[in-house]
């Protein structure tokens, strides 16, 4: 019986089809294993795949690039469970991770008080200066009121995530998680690994950090 009952992966091609002739990344997104999309490259193919599967929630367009990712993984994954409907309150959290905080957003915001002549800090990019956005963002848009949590880990650990995950379900309330993995460098550089947990991990947290290593490796 599997662990991981839905997920979610967005990951850079390898090979000779990783970039396009201009030099951007090419991306692969799959869902519970599936091919949503073959290849795109990463500068567009957040925008696609909102206009395509979403196109409801404007405020995408203002979200940094890590919330983007994010949000729109969250947004198939979701739409794979075929639950959105359900009313889930304090009985759904949020717990992600990654090994670069908020550095997309970070370096936008630092380039907006560099030049102390005009300097002039961007509250508009200040908001997304804390990883923790991104659960909010999740939790907001789908009414869960439970855990919400974001982990930085020096790096990808399927072993401390499995052991956050776990203790996350101490909470007698939490009966399933929204989690995985959204590193974000750039606006053309992320990665993503985002999958649905239900109660039934408790106990079992080597098992599922080797599920995870082997949705990594798919």
């Amino acid at each position: 019986m599997s662990l991981v009952k839905h997920y979610v992966r967005i990951n850079q091609l390898v090979g000779s089809r990783s970039l396009t002739a201009s030099g951007v990344r090419n991306y692969r997104v799959t869902i519970d294993g599936k091919t949503l999309v073959e290849t795109a490259p990463a500068d567009t193919l957040l925008t696609e795949l909102y206009k395509t599967h979403v196109g409801d929630y404007s405020k995408f367009y203002k979200m940094d690039p890590l919330c983007r990712v994010g949000f729109m993984a969250s947004e198939l994954l979701l739409t794979a469970e075929d639950c959105r409907q359900k009313q889930w309150g304090e009985s759904r959290g949020v717990v992600l991770f990654n090994a670069t905080s908020s550095l997309a957003d970070d370096r936008n915001y630092q380039a907006t008080i560099d030049d102390s002549e005009t300097a002039f800090p961007s509250p508009s990019l200040f908001v997304y200066t804390l990883p923790n956005v991104l659960t909010g963002e999740i939790a907001i848009r789908n009414h869960y009121y439970g855990e919400t949590n974001f982990v930085v880990l020096p790096e990808f650990d399927s072993n401390t995530m499995s052991a956050i995950i776990e203790m996350t379900f101490c909470d007698k309330y939490l009966q399933s998680l929204v989690t995985g993995w959204v590193d974000c460098y750039d606006e053309t550089n992320y990665n993503v690994l985002m999958f649905i947990v239900e109660r039934d991990v408790t106990g079992h947290s080597t098992e599922l950090s080797q599920e995870i290593k082997i949705l990594t490796e798919k």
